[in-house]
């Protein structure tokens, strides 16, 4: 059982469909601990098959999105119980990371300030990120003697280019929110005053697709990545047999294309509400 305090470390709050999780501890920049990580698995597993959430969205408190790993609690704290204590605080900060990336509901990182170091781990786990203009980013491991590890440097790699991410882990110099759209860290970045209406529009018009089909094309595009054309081309007609053989959403929306013409797929979702009433 989570303490009060470890159950403190992350908030939440079901709002029209969309789970708005929050790390939660500002006096700190919401870097994450042993207790916060333990939590976000814990929640991950309260939230994922909830039907009142169709959408994920991952913040911060105050005016921090994550600033890493917490170096007292994560590093020297654990590093005092020898090589069994620095493994079992990985096996919480990665497994939480890990479960997000194939996460059952779409995912969206919202981050309103700053997001640093192990931050990039769930940065690249969400499906969509979304930053304020002023957010700063920066894999500041480098000042400190250490290199970009947690999966920090593999994100880099993936999102930016070589001489970008060469750059970005080698100087350590933290960029804002415009330059993290620019490089491809993020999708857009708005003024701070913008963020969540942006964000929970996105979120809504995710709620509007069909869910098996999210799901499917979620896994598809993280896996895809690291295959061969013809690798790919077999992996994705396999796993599109597999969501049309226990859902009805290809026939539904052909039905409505087709038949009643209600629709056009180059211009919105097709109506869910009719599938789900069947």
């Amino acid at each position: 059982m989570s303490s009060n305090t470890e159950h403190e470390t992350v908030a939440y709050a079901i709002e029209d469909g969309v789970a708005w999780v929050k790390f939660n501890r500002p006096d700190k920049r919401n870097a994450m601990s042993p207790a916060l990580n333990r939590r976000m698995m814990e929640l991950l597993d309260e939230l994922e098959f909830r039907d009142d959430v169709g959408v994920l969205v991952l913040t911060g408190e105050g005016s921090a999105w994550t600033a890493g790993m917490d170096l007292q609690e994560y590093f020297r704290d654990t590093e005092a119980h020898g090589l069994a204590g620095t493994r079992k605080a990985q096996r919480e900060s990665y497994g939480w990371w890990r479960r997000l990336r194939w996460y059952q509901k779409p995912t969206i990182a919202m981050v309103n300030g700053w997001c640093f170091g192990g931050g990039y781990g769930p940065l690249f786990a969400c499906d969509l990120a979304f930053a304020a203009e002023e957010a700063k980013f920066g894999l500041s491991e480098i000042n400190w003697g250490i290199l970009p590890g947690g999966g920090a440097s593999k994100v880099a790699a993936e999102l930016l280019s070589f001489r970008r991410a060469m750059y970005h882990a080698m100087l350590g110099e933290p960029i804002d929110g415009r330059t993290a759209a620019e490089w491809g860290l993020v999708n857009e970045a708005l003024p701070a005053a913008a963020l969540k209406a942006r964000v929970n529009e996105v979120a809504q018009a995710l709620r509007k697709k069909n869910p098996v089909a999210l799901k499917a094309t979620k896994d598809a595009i993280r896996r895809v990545r690291e295959m061969t054309y013809d690798n790919a081309e077999d992996f994705l007609v396999r796993a599109q047999e597999a969501a049309n053989s226990y859902d009805d959403g290809r026939k539904e929306g052909l039905k409505q294309f087709l038949d009643e013409k209600s629709y056009k797929p180059g211009l919105g979702a097709y109506d869910l509400s009719k599938q789900r009433r069947a």
